[in-house]
């Protein structure tokens, strides 16, 4: 079987759980309801898949492979692997809704336009640590940004006093903000590991292609670690904590993604 067919099975897959989700929000309170478990191996299934597609298209070769649109699979991965494992402690499925539809979105990018060559060479493991830290702060992070925005509307529907059916179905608000500040600290540790492995493993952390990348990820460290300062010394909570989270996401964001997507995609470097 193609790659390509394998990631057509693991978008169908995604978008079977998006639909077992969504159809159980509908049919929330109601008999017979879509079960739970079924959507989770649904994902799960989908996330072994998607595996075997990163495989084959990064680590296949010496070396990895991570040019634009291979990077965004491996994130989205990163992304629904940690979903995978939140959702069997916290009720945070709904997210599924969001998370699943742009992980089969990556898959179809890359089947539908292969990744030139990209650190195709043989390098050293302490490379691959750093690559593999920052991977999972960035989804972690990302995890954090779309808890944010889910926040976010839930706060102004709830101040408005019509809950929407979607917004009735998430935890209560306390619950969901200190949610978004567990992510925000695990993703932040992360990224300071990943910083500190990129000055230690690195020859030149500001060499030409790297500069743009080390100054915006420093800036958005510095942007997550103000909001926990905030939150811890002041209780910064509300819009504050989603401006400061989906800001530092952004910039975090164009540093990877950003200076990837104009040095392979415009300049074919």
């Amino acid at each position: 079987m193609h790659h390509f067919q394998f990631a057509l099975i693991a978008i169908a897959l995604y978008l079977s759980a998006t639909g077992l989700i969504a159809w159980r929000l509908v049919r929330r309170g109601q008999s017979p309801s879509p079960s739970r478990p079924l959507a989770l191996w649904l994902i799960l299934a989908g996330l072994c898949m998607h595996g075997w597609l990163l495989y084959d298209g990064i680590f296949r070769a010496p070396g990895i492979n991570l040019g634009f649109f291979n990077a965004l699979v491996l994130t989205s991965w990163t992304v629904i692997a940690l979903f995978s494992v939140s959702s069997l402690t916290k009720p945070v499925e709904n997210l599924g809704l969001v998370l699943l539809p742009v992980a089969a979105l990556t898959l179809l990018l890359e089947a539908s336009f292969p990744s030139p060559d990209f650190m195709r060479q043989a390098v050293g493991w302490d490379i691959k640590i750093h690559v593999l830290i920052s991977m999972l702060a960035y989804s972690l992070l990302t995890l954090a940004s779309v808890q944010a925005i889910l926040l976010a509307i839930q706060d102004r529907h709830l101040r408005q006093r019509r809950p929407a059916g979607f917004i009735r179905a998430l935890p209560p608000l306390q619950t969901m903000e200190s949610m978004l500040f567990e992510m925000i600290g695990t993703g932040f540790a992360l990224l300071t590991l990943a910083l500190l492995s990129g000055f230690a493993f690195l020859e030149d952390m500001f060499a030409q292609h790297l500069v743009h990348k080390t100054v915006l990820s420093t800036l958005a460290w510095l942007m997550f670690g103000g909001l926990l300062i905030g939150r811890l010394r002041y209780g910064w909570r509300g819009k504050t904590a989603i401006v400061w989270t989906l800001s530092g996401f952004a910039v975090l964001i164009l540093a990877y993604f950003g200076s990837k997507m104009v040095l392979e995609l415009i300049l074919h470097r």
